[in-house]
């Protein structure tokens, strides 16, 4: 199963942090490929060969709302990371004295 999008970090680290992630919240205990001698990592073995298909849904189901709650989020990341207005965006106003605009006040028109 490729979970290279899952990654927080290219490393050998990350993949198993992620694995401990699969561990412990998803409850699934799915193999790194680095355990398999596997070049790229992201990588994981499903063994699913002593599943009846109950268990083997269900399983999947886990997969796939962990792999969905992390995309929503990386979303709703990128959109605050849009969303959040420069300082110097919000609120401009030019403050100019009144004899600086009688000045110019013929090329305003």
């Amino acid at each position: 199963m490729d979970l290279r999008p899952m990654l927080k970090e290219k490393t050998p680290d990350g993949e198993l942090e992620l694995w401990r992630v699969m561990v412990n919240e998803v409850k699934l205990n799915l193999s790194p490929g680095s355990a398999f001698h596997c070049r790229e990592l992201g990588w994981f073995r499903v063994c699913f060969a002593n599943m009846d298909g109950e268990t083997t849904t269900t399983a999947l189901r886990r997969i796939r709302r962990f792999v969905d709650q992390a995309r929503e989020a990386e979303e709703k990341e990128v959109k605050r990371k849009k969303k959040k207005k420069k300082r110097w965006d919000s609120g401009l106003r030019l403050s100019l004295p009144r004899r600086f605009l009688t000045r110019i006040s013929p090329w305003l028109r």
